[in-house]
């Protein structure tokens, strides 16, 4: 089955876009029905988040989330099998200056779960080399067909999650920027509960950590997707100035609030079919089993 996925995807990809993102929203349309797990732990997710809202505007931002993530799973095509030039014509890039300005010290660009995720990855690697940690696939194809994909062009240095921080730390001290991705669910483990839209949620103090250990810049790197055939948008911010601080759950929360404020400029392309909330405070149910 992961075979045949496979096969479309790559033929789709000799489509324009202008042709292939519509085509991405309709197979949304159709799964947002079908998907009913995916689909309830993003009602759920968007009840949590966004209380004040009606039922159905939530209706309409997961249905809107479903179509984004369909098209930029399709678009993966883009980056697996097409050229340099028409991966760079794909995505273009803001803000370059906000990186350019503390080159030549250790940096994190940080990345959090937006549907254009990989989008911005790659675009990265057409031009420079970088650190990413990689997580094996079931499936061994689509294992080798990720992995090529994002390895064609400068090639960056991948680590795994066992590897620990230790590597990580010793490549962006060597001049290596990380494109580091630290807003999901991963647990208990070396995580803090702080709010995500005014919920406590289990989230990962890597970014803190790694930061001072490194002594790094962090430049948060947030991917959009455009209407239309338009591609996508990578957008480097300003470097975080008093980051990190001695108090690393203050520095954990600033990290949730930058992503409310991304997340309020588009709702519809944050990973919400994603169970955020599933670690919870001892004694409290997880939500996604009521």
């Amino acid at each position: 089955m992961i075979r045949l996925g496979l096969a479309i995807v790559w033929l789709l990809h000799l489509l324009p876009l202008a042709v292939l993102a519509p085509i991405g929203r309709g197979i949304g349309l159709l799964l947002y029905p079908l998907a009913r797990k995916r689909r309830n732990v993003t009602l759920t997710n968007l009840r949590m988040c966004f209380p004040q809202w009606s039922e159905a505007e939530r209706r309409r931002v997961a249905r809107a989330h479903f179509q984004c993530l369909a098209r930029a799973f399709l678009e993966h095509g883009y980056l697996w099998w097409s050229s340099r030039a028409r991966i760079q014509n794909l995505v273009r890039i803001e803000g370059l200056e906000h990186w350019h300005a503390v080159q030549g010290k250790p940096v994190i660009w940080f990345a959090p779960h937006f549907v254009g995720l990989d989008m911005g990855g790659s675009r990265i690697i057409t031009d420079w080399k970088g650190i990413s940690v990689y997580s094996n696939q079931n499936d061994p194809v689509f294992d080798r067909v990720l992995l090529k994909g994002r390895t064609r062009f400068v090639t960056p240095v991948l680590f795994s999650r066992t590897d620990g921080i230790r590597p990580v730390v010793k490549a962006m001290r060597g001049g290596l920027p990380l494109y580091y991705l630290p807003d999901m669910d991963l647990g208990a483990r070396d995580s803090v509960f702080v709010p995500f839209f005014n919920v406590p949620a289990a989230t990962i103090t890597g970014l803190s950590r790694m930061a001072r250990l490194a002594r790094a810049a962090v430049v948060p790197a947030v991917t959009r997707q455009l209407p239309g055939g338009q591609g996508y948008v990578l957008t480097f911010y300003p470097a975080w100035e008093n980051f990190p601080t001695d108090d690393v759950v203050a520095d954990t929360r600033r990290m949730n609030a930058f992503i409310e404020a991304r997340v309020m400029e588009m709702p519809q392309q944050y990973l919400w079919l994603h169970k955020r909330f599933k670690t919870r405070p001892s004694g409290e149910p997880s939500p996604y089993e009521q």
